[in-house]
């Protein structure tokens, strides 16, 4: 009888076992101030940096995307950017947003990965790309290294869904399903 008590409290916490960020649902995200680099700019075939506060994150609906400077980090979720270009939301209403922790990088491929983060700037302007060298929201958020966590924000910045990993392809779904949701009442 003691055994099966002990078993059921904790199979009901494994929730809390499993998640490794810090993210309260409904609220912010903890605040982050990134000064090294902070948000990847395009104009004009110009590239720049500007700092980037996670308070920015209100305004629009997003899909937020942290991952290590690595390409094992950004296959993880490549299914889900897939199917966020192809569900085609309002760029109005919606911003991808992509943060890069440089910080978690192969020693010695920083400039490749900036590289390839201006390149996706240049296909997708309206996108947000942000440059973490520090590693500042991975502490702040409490993230593991070397990972994908993928988080879905409301116009207000306030969490509805995230998870550190690959997702599923019912997860994809329930993201893509969720973004559209949150898109509707925005209007």
């Amino acid at each position: 009888m003691m055994l099966r008590r002990l078993v059921a409290i904790l199979l009901l916490g494994c929730p809390f076992f499993v998640s490794a960020h810090n993210f309260v649902y409904g609220q912010s995200v903890p605040r982050v101030n990134i000064t090294d680099r902070g948000e990847l700019l395009f104009d004009d075939s110009d590239f720049s940096y500007k700092r980037w506060d996670s308070s920015e994150l209100a305004g629009k609906v997003r899909v937020v995307q942290y991952i290590a400077g690595r390409t094992s980090a950004k296959k993880k979720n490549s299914m889900l950017i897939t199917a966020v270009k192809d569900a085609d939301f309002p760029e109005d209403r919606f911003q991808p947003t992509t943060i890069v922790n440089t910080d978690d990088a192969i020693p010695g491929s920083g400039f490749f990965v900036r590289g390839k983060i201006e390149k996706n700037k240049k296909h997708y302007p309206w996108a947000q790309f942000i440059v973490d060298s520090d590693g500042l929201a991975r502490k702040a958020w409490d993230l593991p290294e070397e990972s994908s966590t993928i988080i879905v924000l409301d116009k207000h910045g306030h969490v509805q869904w995230a998870k550190d990993g690959s997702l599923s392809p019912e997860e994809v779904n329930h993201v893509i399903n969720l973004l559209g949701q949150l898109i509707e009442q925005d209007k």
